[in-house]
């Protein structure tokens, strides 16, 4: 694991007047944000969150001890894409076959036959579903959908994920020049 902290949301634009933020969370349930209590930013502040519609969500600051209220919209807008993160360890453990998607990153990604491809870098999700960027040794980037086809073993403990890339993309890229160039 690479990091203690793991993002659970994004505090968004403010809503409205009275300090209330948009908020997009990353849990399974989006309303269970607010249950994991205190999420903190990069800062080290605290936030507590109370929902008041979808989305929509009150934010205060823990200060001494003790919750302060966002009060206004300029205070919201100070917030504006503030990253909430809890530690690791307050998560609940995965099930068998499920992985937090912070824990690929780092593991060393090999072929069928063993062969080394790479270190998982990153974990992209657009919304069409959730890819793998694997760089390898000479710096070359593959992109790989996080599927059972294409990723069929993922062993975190040994800290190693199996890879069968699709043939797409073991296709070398073709040069390809304007027609007017090609014709001279």
């Amino acid at each position: 694991m690479p990091d203690s902290r793991i993002l659970l949301g994004v505090i968004g634009r403010p809503h409205g007047v009275r300090g209330l933020v948009r908020v997009a969370s990353y849990t399974a349930d989006p309303a269970d944000l607010a249950a994991y209590g205190p999420l903190s930013d990069a800062k080290g502040r605290c936030f507590v969150l109370a929902w008041r519609g979808e989305g929509i969500a009150e934010v205060s600051e823990i200060v001494d001890g003790k919750p302060v209220k966002l009060a206004d919209r300029t205070a919201a807008e100070k917030l504006t894409n503030t990253r909430l993160s809890i530690e690791r360890d307050r998560l609940p453990p995965p099930e068998d076959n499920e992985f937090y998607l912070a824990d690929l990153i780092g593991l060393a990604a090999v072929d069928a036959s063993g062969a080394a491809l790479g270190d998982v870098v990153a974990v992209h999700d657009y919304g069409a579903g959730t890819s793998l960027e694997i760089v390898g040794a000479a710096g070359t980037s593959l992109i790989v959908p996080f599927t059972r086809a294409s990723v069929p073993v993922v062993d975190i403990a040994a800290g190693r994920l199996t890879v069968n890339p699709p043939d797409e993309l073991l296709v070398p890229p073709q040069i390809v020049r304007p027609q007017s160039e090609a014709a001279a």
